[in-house]
Protein backbone atom coordinates (compact mmCIF):
# COMPACT_ATOMS: atom_id res chain seq x y z
CA UNK A 1 0.00 0.00 0.00
CA UNK A 2 1.63 3.19 -1.15
CA UNK A 3 0.55 5.56 1.60
CA UNK A 4 1.01 3.69 4.86
CA UNK A 5 2.52 5.67 7.69
CA UNK A 6 6.31 5.53 7.83
CA UNK A 7 6.78 3.46 10.97
CA UNK A 8 10.39 4.58 11.42
CA UNK A 9 9.22 8.19 11.72
CA UNK A 10 6.15 7.48 13.87
CA UNK A 11 7.46 4.67 16.06
CA UNK A 12 6.32 6.52 19.18
CA UNK A 13 2.60 6.53 18.34
CA UNK A 14 0.11 3.92 19.44
CA UNK A 15 -1.18 1.12 17.25
CA UNK A 16 -4.63 2.70 17.41
CA UNK A 17 -3.32 6.04 16.14
CA UNK A 18 -1.38 4.36 13.35
CA UNK A 19 -4.39 2.31 12.27
CA UNK A 20 -6.79 5.28 12.33
CA UNK A 21 -4.36 7.43 10.35
CA UNK A 22 -3.68 4.68 7.84
CA UNK A 23 -7.43 4.34 7.24
CA UNK A 24 -7.65 8.08 6.58
CA UNK A 25 -4.63 7.88 4.27
CA UNK A 26 -6.42 5.55 1.88
CA UNK A 27 -7.61 8.85 0.40
CA UNK A 28 -4.51 10.36 -1.18
CA UNK A 29 -3.24 12.47 -4.07
CA UNK A 30 -1.88 10.84 -7.22
CA UNK A 31 -2.24 13.55 -9.86
CA UNK A 32 -5.77 13.99 -8.49
CA UNK A 33 -7.67 12.66 -5.51
CA UNK A 34 -7.10 8.89 -5.42
CA UNK A 35 -8.78 6.21 -3.33
CA UNK A 36 -7.21 2.89 -2.33
CA UNK A 37 -10.59 1.47 -1.32
CA UNK A 38 -12.53 1.66 -4.55
CA UNK A 39 -13.15 -2.10 -4.71
CA UNK A 40 -12.98 -5.26 -2.63
CA UNK A 41 -9.49 -6.10 -3.91
CA UNK A 42 -8.22 -2.77 -2.59
CA UNK A 43 -9.72 -3.35 0.85
CA UNK A 44 -8.38 -6.90 0.97
CA UNK A 45 -4.87 -5.67 0.15
CA UNK A 46 -5.06 -2.86 2.69
CA UNK A 47 -6.26 -5.08 5.54
CA UNK A 48 -3.64 -7.74 4.82
CA UNK A 49 -0.94 -5.05 4.95
CA UNK A 50 -1.89 -4.45 8.61
CA UNK A 51 -1.12 -7.84 10.12
CA UNK A 52 0.69 -6.13 13.02
CA UNK A 53 -2.39 -4.16 14.11
CA UNK A 54 -5.36 -6.16 12.80
CA UNK A 55 -5.64 -9.70 14.20
CA UNK A 56 -8.16 -10.60 11.46
CA UNK A 57 -5.80 -9.63 8.61
CA UNK A 58 -4.48 -13.08 7.75
CA UNK A 59 -6.79 -14.73 5.27
CA UNK A 60 -9.12 -11.72 5.13
CA UNK A 61 -11.08 -11.40 1.89
CA UNK A 62 -13.34 -8.37 1.57
CA UNK A 63 -16.84 -8.49 0.15
CA UNK A 64 -19.09 -5.64 -0.93
CA UNK A 65 -20.72 -5.41 2.50
CA UNK A 66 -17.38 -4.96 4.24
CA UNK A 67 -16.20 -2.47 1.61
CA UNK A 68 -19.30 -0.31 2.01
CA UNK A 69 -19.05 -0.39 5.80
CA UNK A 70 -15.35 0.55 5.85
CA UNK A 71 -15.87 3.37 3.36
CA UNK A 72 -18.74 4.76 5.46
CA UNK A 73 -16.54 4.53 8.55
CA UNK A 74 -13.67 6.29 6.78
CA UNK A 75 -15.94 9.22 5.88
CA UNK A 76 -16.85 9.53 9.55
CA UNK A 77 -13.22 9.32 10.66
CA UNK A 78 -12.08 11.99 8.20
CA UNK A 79 -14.93 14.26 9.32
CA UNK A 80 -13.84 13.87 12.93
CA UNK A 81 -10.21 14.44 11.92
CA UNK A 82 -11.34 17.72 10.35
CA UNK A 83 -12.92 18.69 13.64
CA UNK A 84 -9.82 17.65 15.58
CA UNK A 85 -7.52 19.99 13.59
CA UNK A 86 -9.69 23.08 14.11
CA UNK A 87 -9.15 26.01 14.03
CA UNK A 88 -6.90 24.82 11.22
CA UNK A 89 -8.41 23.95 7.86
CA UNK A 90 -9.31 20.33 7.05
CA UNK A 91 -7.62 18.33 4.32
CA UNK A 92 -8.37 19.67 0.84
CA UNK A 93 -9.95 16.30 0.03
CA UNK A 94 -12.63 16.85 2.67
CA UNK A 95 -13.44 20.54 2.49
CA UNK A 96 -16.60 20.07 0.41
CA UNK A 97 -17.81 16.68 1.62
CA UNK A 98 -17.68 16.56 5.40
CA UNK A 99 -20.51 14.77 7.16
CA UNK A 100 -22.62 16.53 9.77
CA UNK A 101 -20.90 15.99 13.12
CA UNK A 102 -23.81 14.05 14.61
CA UNK A 103 -23.84 11.69 11.62
CA UNK A 104 -20.08 11.12 11.86
CA UNK A 105 -20.33 10.31 15.56
CA UNK A 106 -23.28 7.98 14.97
CA UNK A 107 -21.44 6.06 12.25
CA UNK A 108 -18.29 5.74 14.34
CA UNK A 109 -20.02 4.62 17.52
CA UNK A 110 -22.34 2.19 15.76
CA UNK A 111 -19.41 0.66 13.89
CA UNK A 112 -17.42 0.29 17.12
CA UNK A 113 -20.32 -1.67 18.63
CA UNK A 114 -20.55 -4.16 15.74
CA UNK A 115 -18.17 -6.79 17.09
CA UNK A 116 -20.24 -10.01 17.18
CA UNK A 117 -19.72 -12.31 20.15
CA UNK A 118 -20.69 -15.84 21.11
CA UNK A 119 -20.96 -17.36 24.60
CA UNK A 120 -18.08 -19.70 25.46
CA UNK A 121 -18.11 -21.99 28.50
CA UNK A 122 -14.99 -21.94 30.67
CA UNK A 123 -14.85 -24.53 33.47
CA UNK A 124 -11.61 -24.99 35.38
CA UNK A 125 -11.03 -28.02 37.63
CA UNK A 126 -11.27 -26.04 40.86
CA UNK A 127 -13.91 -23.46 39.91
CA UNK A 128 -17.52 -23.03 38.94
CA UNK A 129 -18.35 -22.87 35.22
CA UNK A 130 -18.14 -19.37 33.77
CA UNK A 131 -19.61 -18.06 30.53
CA UNK A 132 -17.35 -15.68 28.64
CA UNK A 133 -17.98 -13.86 25.38
CA UNK A 134 -15.58 -14.26 22.48
CA UNK A 135 -15.49 -12.25 19.28
CA UNK A 136 -16.47 -13.91 16.04
CA UNK A 137 -14.43 -13.28 12.92
CA UNK A 138 -16.15 -11.65 9.97
CA UNK A 139 -16.69 -8.39 8.14
CA UNK A 140 -18.44 -6.88 11.16
CA UNK A 141 -15.34 -7.48 13.24
CA UNK A 142 -12.98 -5.68 10.84
CA UNK A 143 -15.21 -2.59 10.82
CA UNK A 144 -15.52 -2.69 14.61
CA UNK A 145 -11.75 -2.99 15.08
CA UNK A 146 -11.11 0.00 12.83
CA UNK A 147 -13.80 2.05 14.58
CA UNK A 148 -12.49 1.15 18.03
CA UNK A 149 -9.00 2.22 16.98
CA UNK A 150 -10.38 5.56 15.77
CA UNK A 151 -12.30 6.07 19.02
CA UNK A 152 -9.16 5.39 21.06
CA UNK A 153 -7.08 7.74 18.93
CA UNK A 154 -9.59 10.59 18.95
CA UNK A 155 -10.04 10.33 22.72
CA UNK A 156 -6.30 10.07 23.38
CA UNK A 157 -3.33 12.39 23.70
CA UNK A 158 -2.06 11.79 20.15
CA UNK A 159 -5.08 13.67 18.79
CA UNK A 160 -3.50 16.96 19.90
CA UNK A 161 -0.71 16.42 17.35
CA UNK A 162 -3.05 15.77 14.42
CA UNK A 163 -2.71 18.20 11.51
CA UNK A 164 -3.82 18.42 7.87
CA UNK A 165 -1.01 18.91 5.37
CA UNK A 166 -1.70 21.88 3.09
CA UNK A 167 1.19 21.49 0.70
CA UNK A 168 0.23 21.63 -2.98
CA UNK A 169 -1.36 18.35 -4.13
CA UNK A 170 -1.36 16.82 -0.64
CA UNK A 171 -4.51 15.64 1.13
CA UNK A 172 -2.91 13.77 4.03
CA UNK A 173 -3.41 14.06 7.77
CA UNK A 174 -0.34 13.55 9.95
CA UNK A 175 0.94 13.75 13.52
CA UNK A 176 3.38 16.55 14.30
CA UNK A 177 6.74 15.15 15.37
CA UNK A 178 8.17 18.50 16.50
CA UNK A 179 6.74 21.99 17.19
CA UNK A 180 7.91 23.59 13.92
CA UNK A 181 6.65 20.83 11.62
CA UNK A 182 4.23 22.17 9.00
CA UNK A 183 4.17 19.36 6.43
CA UNK A 184 3.56 15.64 6.55
CA UNK A 185 6.92 14.83 4.91
CA UNK A 186 9.93 16.66 3.45
CA UNK A 187 8.74 16.39 -0.16
CA UNK A 188 5.61 18.34 0.77
CA UNK A 189 7.71 21.03 2.40
CA UNK A 190 9.80 21.31 -0.74
CA UNK A 191 6.70 21.69 -2.93
CA UNK A 192 5.24 24.32 -0.60
CA UNK A 193 8.46 26.36 -0.64
CA UNK A 194 8.68 26.17 -4.45
CA UNK A 195 5.03 27.26 -4.73
CA UNK A 196 5.64 30.22 -2.40
CA UNK A 197 8.75 31.20 -4.38
CA UNK A 198 6.81 31.14 -7.66
CA UNK A 199 3.97 33.13 -6.13
CA UNK A 200 6.37 35.85 -4.86
CA UNK A 201 7.98 36.16 -8.28
CA UNK A 202 4.56 36.28 -9.96
CA UNK A 203 3.43 39.11 -7.70
CA UNK A 204 6.68 41.01 -8.22
CA UNK A 205 6.52 40.82 -12.02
Amino acid sequence: MRDLINKDITSDISGDARLALDLALTVRHDGGIADDLTDTAGLTTWVRAHRDTLPVADGFVADETALSAVRELRAAVRTLFARAVRPGEPSAADAARLLPLAEALRRLNEAAARTPTVPVLDWADDAEPVVRHRGVRGEAEIVALLAQAAVAFLAGADRERLRACHAPRCVRYFLKEHPRQEWCRPSCGNRARVARHHERHKQAS
